[in-house]
């Protein structure tokens, strides 16, 4: 069987071996809250790398510290980031995987000391924190540090980078109408809520040549929020900026009941990739090998994300690989288990 999984894809001049990739997931493991990488990490995204990943996306790295969901994450808001960076790219490369960064700002999700900032002073829930409104000059400073996070990424040898703009953190917040109350150049009309991600793009493109990909929440879950086909046009306009490929994920912009089950949010990913012409991964609840397989022959994505299963099994590929009948190259050490 020719195995659409195991087959390569390209990503401007980046070539990935394989459409497997490993999707963002918070560590929470920069345990002196100084947002620089420690042994778990190198331990972690290594491992995956050994595993035959074809593309490693780290975790969301805060592009300012008080951009960071907890006080533990990873950040790039400075230029002592970027050592540590280098090396862990460098170690995940060794082992034949590409290379990604989620650049994030946490918004009114963020669990932090001080104030906190949103498009609107609006908490997630009554639990949380009431965020402060963001000022035109706060939207100013916040766009410059995604590109100096840009920046920094690229000293640190990335190949890929990706724009937290799902999950409810700032970006989302400014694109869904449930969580931007703005009367200004930022709020209200579509193009409006989407102007803060728009200059974050452009902002990004002027330091950054390389993959870019833009991760989404296409659907809010919530009868005054947004749909996939509200993300259609965003994609279309994301796809005009340069946009290499939009990460399909959903939720969490608001409290919300969703609906989860083996593949849930890959009719997202199709439905943006079919109406907007522009290429997708697919994310949610794929767990094997024959799943992946089926959304990549049948054109409904054009990559497969994968989280919680790699956390499970960090040797997914090869998994997939037995279930799909195909042979794929062992890290010599391990041919005598292969």
């Amino acid at each position: 069987m020719n195995a659409k999984l195991f087959q390569s894809y390209t990503l401007k001049d980046v070539e990935l071996k394989n459409r497997i990739v490993m999707a963002p997931m918070c560590m929470y493991s920069s345990h002196n809250e100084d947002g620089k990488v420690e042994n778990w990490h190198r331990t972690h995204y290594t491992s995956r790398a050994v595993g035959g990943v074809g593309l490693i996306i780290q975790e969301a790295t805060a592009v300012t510290p008080q951009g960071r969901i907890s006080p533990q994450d990873l950040g790039i808001w400075d230029d002592e980031h970027i050592e540590g960076l280098r090396e862990l790219v460098g170690l995940i490369k060794e082992h034949g995987a590409k290379t990604g960064i989620q650049l994030a700002h946490a918004g009114r999700k963020a669990v932090l000391e001080g104030d906190i900032l949103a498009p609107s002073a609006i908490p997630f829930n009554d639990e949380m924190k009431t965020p402060v409104e963001m000022t035109a000059n706060d939207i100013k400073e916040t766009i410059t540090a995604f590109i100096k996070g840009a920046e920094r990424a690229k000293k640190a040898d990335f190949d890929v980078i990706e724009i937290h703009g799902a999950h409810g953190y700032l970006i989302n917040e400014f694109l869904s109408p449930l969580s931007n109350k703005r009367t200004d150049e930022y709020g209200g009309s579509p193009e409006n809520r989407y102007r803060f991600l728009r200059e974050v793009i452009d902002g990004i493109q002027q330091v950054w040549h390389g993959p870019l990909l833009v991760r989404v929440s296409a659907k809010d879950y919530n009868e005054d929020g947004l749909d996939v086909e509200d993300y259609v046009v965003f994609a279309q306009w994301m796809q005009e900026q340069g946009v290499d490929l939009i990460d399909v994920s959903s939720g969490a912009v608001v409290p919300a009941r969703i609906p989860v089950f083996p593949g849930y949010q890959v009719k997202l990913a199709e439905t943006i990739k079919r109406e907007a012409k522009i290429d997708t991964g697919a994310v949610g609840l794929i767990t094997t090998g024959i799943q992946a397989e089926e959304i990549l022959q049948n054109e409904r994505a054009d990559l497969i994300l994968l989280a919680r299963e790699l956390l499970r099994d960090p040797y997914w590929p090869r998994t997939a690989a037995k279930q799909l009948g195909v042979e794929i190259e062992a890290p010599k050490q391990y041919d005598r288990a292969w």
